[in-house]
């Protein structure tokens, strides 16, 4: 069954490299926190170390916000140890600060609908899970087309604004801190004009 919004994010638990030492990593372990489920196609590739590192700079930004970021591909646990030692500790000082997990052969990809059958690879997707366990956005893209990290990090301040009102206000487009947001209610239908208007420039 594909995963749905809204709906229970899948369980799993595989193997991961954290900090110089490889460790269990079960996803409901980390119920009560936001989490950013971070599937790419592989490591010492070419777009995928652009992302990873961007992500590693917002990462105080999503532990701030009471969120963890789980990086995923097909390697594993030791291919992700040399590749934080050969390449991404360059780009980022002392490397990525999240856990990079391992799915061989696909299980967990599979589980999401992002694992790649003919290249046995799980390609570029992400999924924002909330405390509750449930899944609240997804983006998937091609393989040559980076992520970013920025737009990742304002997703994930909506949906935790939204949850804090228990649903009783909507974000628009764009939406940041401090901006206007919205309240579902019949007396709106029709008359969004009449309070918000897209940027322009």
């Amino acid at each position: 069954m594909a995963v749905q919004i809204g709906k229970p994010a899948p369980d799993f638990e595989t193997t991961a490299y954290h900090q110089g030492e490889i460790i269990k990593v079960k996803l409901s372990d980390y119920r009560g926190k936001w989490v950013l489920l971070y599937f790419y196609p592989g490591d010492f590739t070419f777009v995928c170390p652009t992302e990873l590192t961007s992500v590693a700079t917002k990462y105080q930004n999503l532990k701030e916000l009471g969120a963890e970021i789980l990086a995923i591909s097909v390697d594993s646990p030791y291919t992700h140890k040399a590749w934080q030692e050969v390449e991404l500790s360059k780009m980022v000082e002392g490397g990525l600060p999240y856990p990079m997990l391992s799915d061989v052969g696909g299980d967990i990809g599979k589980l999401y609908g992002v694992f790649d059958e003919d290249y046995k690879v799980d390609v570029r997707g992400t999924f924002l899970i909330d405390p509750d366990g449930n899944l609240q956005a997804m983006e998937v893209l091609a393989p040559a087309i980076g992520r970013n990290a920025t737009e990742m990090l304002r997703q994930l301040k909506a949906c935790a604004y939204v949850r804090q009102t228990g649903g009783k206000e909507a974000t628009p487009a764009g939406w940041e801190p401090g901006k206007k947001t919205l309240k579902p209610e019949p007396g709106l239908a029709g008359k969004v004009c009449e309070i918000w208007a897209p940027d322009v420039g």
